[in-house]
């Protein structure tokens, strides 16, 4: 019992590392694209690898770039309560599941198709590389965006195998969708960016600004929303879904407050989950019910 109780104890701190419940960000756009991509509802061979692949190479990512931002996440205030500042979790515990996670990945990747698997290695050096590019661009919150971005995309080759134009427009709504919301998140970091030298969209351009940036994504993402209701020959539940969306996004620029950690987690993840899984909802309403 001791040793079940160590087990669950472990996975749920590796749980809260990688935060587990942020798969809720690519996750429903993976989703629509299977669908959209297979017509209707996939194999079941090929959700299931998909969604071990989607989960595995996201939670490597994720616990990579901890490893990588360990001396920053230890000297910034805001984030020294976490795993590994903690010495919760050490290192090699977390390298260890690093390298489990992309070995699943490149697994599950395998199962699909010959694409899926040659691309891998490039999905891993992607993913990964995002954890440095706050040391020396702005940009980095674009790139982290895009780095998610290869969710949908991927999904779309595992059903596939094959290139296609519809994915890339997906993913570039995930791209400024992240982005733009990762920038109201890194308002909070300000001044630690500024004394530590790392880069961010707030650091370098200020606070109403950023947020005028990011204003300007989210609008660029709603009009490409918009615009694969025309090219997929999509109905009015699609159009709703996206209206209530945006109603979100108004919510979440009008609810920014960097002194209130309380009101920043709102704005920049809670609110997002529910926008994709709104959008989700509403687009696979519109598949099944006027498809």
């Amino acid at each position: 019992m001791q040793m079940i109780n160590k087990v669950v104890h472990k996975t749920k701190m590796f749980g809260e590392l990688v935060m587990f419940s942020h798969t809720l960000f690519s996750l429903p756009f993976a989703i629509i694209s299977m669908i959209w991509a297979a017509g209707g509802i996939p194999s079941a061979r090929v959700m299931l690898w998909s969604l071990i692949a989607l989960v595995a190479a996201r939670n490597g990512a994720n616990a990579f770039n901890r490893i990588a931002d360990l001396k920053f996440d230890a000297a910034n205030p805001r984030t020294a309560h976490r795993h590994m500042p903690r010495k919760v979790l050490l290192p090699r515990e977390v390298y260890v599941f690093v390298i489990v996670n992309f070995a699943i990945f490149i697994l599950a990747a395998g199962m699909l198709n010959p694409l899926c698997l040659w691309l891998s290695p490039v999905a891993i050096v992607l993913i990964c590389s995002y954890s440095y590019t706050k040391r020396f661009t702005w940009l980095c919150h674009l790139y982290l965006g895009f780095t998610i971005a290869s969710a949908p995309i991927g999904a779309w080759f595992a059903v596939t195998g094959q290139f296609a134009f519809t994915p890339f427009i997906i993913g570039t709504i995930v791209m400024l969708w992240i982005a733009g919301f990762d920038i109201i998140y890194a308002t909070q970091d300000i001044e630690f960016d500024r004394s530590t030298g790392l880069w961010s969209v707030p650091r370098v351009f200020g606070f109403e600004d950023a947020l005028l940036i990011s204003r300007t994504l989210h609008g660029i993402m709603v009009a490409l929303l918009l615009a694969l209701y025309f090219i997929q020959g999509l109905g009015w539940l699609y159009l709703t879904g996206i209206l209530l969306s945006i109603m979100l996004l108004a919510v979440e620029h009008n609810i920014i407050k960097p002194s209130s950690r309380k009101r920043m987690n709102l704005a920049s993840y809670n609110l997002n989950q529910v926008i994709s899984m709104t959008i989700l909802f509403f687009t696979l309403a519109d598949q099944f019910l006027l498809g």
